[in-house]
């Protein structure tokens, strides 16, 4: 017992890694709540093409001297609209859509990035640097994301009919169109909330998995969602305690507790686990 206390109380020692998951936690939440709307809409491209799209958006914003994190913004709801447009008006099926509208960004980002002078690391954009976020970053996480959470705790009920049933959300008269640019519109502030702990690439692991794990053990929306946000925040600080004492990067350590996490549902979910239904 007193090693277990040990092993949590030295990292926490140091206030660089007392960020780290204040941060952590924040992030891991909101990602928790909007990847379960995004598993039951079929989404999980959608997050995985805003998340890479925000790149060129990123490094133009440090190009004009504007904030990152509204750069980022503007590209990764950019791509979704465009996506949503060239959808509506072609042949081309939606994921079909996705990948080139997402690749090609994340292309025109990279080919950006290596013309322009900066001291901006680019591991750090895709991989994210939350041992090194500063008070600052921690204030704008905790804005954007807290913003973000409350909105879709307010429409929740709203935006789970959307997801679940489109017609029938407009037969009784909601904004459909309204509901599903609005989602766009808080996935793309819940992957600007991400940049700083996880970067881009593993933003999309964040943002599928918790709720893709509360989804093999429930059937109740509400306790999906409280399942996801423990399983994420849970992840969270395993995950930076352990990239502390292996030395390892710290949205890898995340995102790796919440695959297990994943595993351990696919394989002993009450009714859905692979053994479970093996043995019954």
């Amino acid at each position: 017992m007193i090693a277990v206390i040990d092993w949590i109380a030295e990292p926490m020692s140091y206030p660089f890694m007392q960020r780290a998951l204040v941060v952590s936690l924040t992030v891991a939440a909101v990602c928790a709540v909007s990847s379960c709307y995004l598993v039951l809409k079929g989404w999980s491209l959608m997050g995985d093409a805003i998340s890479h799209a925000v790149l060129p958006g990123i490094v133009l914003a440090y190009v004009l001297g504007l904030p990152l994190a509204a750069g980022a913004f503007v590209a990764g709801l950019s791509c979704a609209v465009f996506t949503g447009y060239l959808k509506e008006n072609s042949r081309v099926k939606e994921d079909t859509v996705m990948g080139i509208v997402f690749s090609g960004m994340f292309g025109l980002g990279l080919v950006i990035f290596t013309k322009v002078e900066t001291d901006q690391h680019l591991m750090h954009i895709l991989f994210g640097n939350v041992l090194g976020v500063t008070v600052r970053d921690l204030v704008e996480t905790a804005i954007v994301a807290g913003g973000t959470l409350l909105v879709v705790l307010l429409k929740r009920r709203d935006l789970l009919l959307y997801c679940f049933d489109p017609n029938h959300a407009r037969s009784i008269g909601l904004p459909v169109r309204v509901l599903h640019y609005g989602l766009l519109v808080l996935l793309s502030l819940t992957i600007v909330a991400s940049l700083k702990a996880v970067g881009i690439i593993l933003v999309i692991a964040m943002l599928i998995a918790p709720g893709a794990t509360a989804y093999l053990l429930t059937d109740s929306f509400e306790r999906m969602m409280v399942i996801a946000v423990a399983v994420a925040t849970t992840s969270a600080a395993l995950g930076t305690l352990i990239s502390f004492h292996i030395d390892g990067a710290t949205g890898a350590c995340i995102v790796l507790v919440q695959a297990a996490f994943f595993t351990l549902a696919f394989l002993f979910a009450p009714k859905q686990g692979l053994l479970t239904r093996a043995t019954s």
